[in-house]
């Protein structure tokens, strides 16, 4: 009924962004919550592509986020969180826990990657963390959403959690390591990698004029 995204992820054509995010991920909160009105306003089909931080940051010998392991770094992103949200009219509320796990809401994002609503389900998960500093990783956060959506939770959620998408979401977080991917947000534009949400209206604009 819902499904994962179709077809092999390297065949993106012109006039397409691909969004690699993370419910944990302060910097994917703003642009999860921007981006789906500015590639529509650009003309820009919109590709998510949900992938777990956490097996990422392993690799290169990180138990936690960078901002959690350098606390010059966490105290700059936080006082940073506050100017951007500002910026970008955003709500904000830094989370008293950080990062949050995230893996069935992932899960459900991975699930419905390529359905209609797609977007306010992601935009609903990051407010949860980001504005009413909730926690996600639950069943009971993850139906109050989907139902709020007019969908049916416990169907979804039952597909998500079935071994067929949690190895999905295994192999799509193995696929951005292969691309080089090195945190959240991440854009490609046929190919072309951009990194951070500073770098989200460069990438809509390239796929705007190809």
């Amino acid at each position: 009924m819902t499904g994962a995204s179709a077809g092999p992820q390297s065949l993106v054509s012109s006039k397409e962004l691909e969004l690699w995010f993370e419910f944990g991920s302060n910097y994917s909160y703003l642009s999860v919550m921007r981006i789906e009105g500015l590639a529509a306003r650009a003309g820009v089909r919109l590709l998510w592509r949900p992938f777990l931080l956490g097996p990422i940051f392993k690799s290169f010998g990180w138990e936690s986020s960078p901002f959690v392991l350098q606390a010059a770094k966490g105290a700059y992103v936080w006082k940073d969180m506050e100017r951007q949200c500002r910026k970008y009219n955003l709500e904000w509320a830094r989370p008293t826990t950080f990062p949050r796990r995230a893996l069935l809401p992932m899960r459900i994002a991975l699930l419905g990657a390529s359905q209609p609503w797609i977007g306010e389900f992601c935009r609903q998960v990051m407010l949860l963390n980001f504005v009413e500093d909730r926690d996600i990783d639950n069943v009971e956060s993850a139906s109050e959403i989907l139902v709020a959506l007019g969908l049916p939770a416990q169907e979804i959620i039952r597909e998500a959690e079935a071994e067929p998408n949690k190895l999905r979401l295994r192999e799509q977080t193995l696929r951005a390591a292969d691309r080089g991917v090195f945190g959240a947000p991440t854009f490609f534009v046929q190919g072309e990698m951009f990194w951070g949400n500073d770098r989200l209206e460069d990438a809509i604009a390239l796929a705007a004029a190809d």
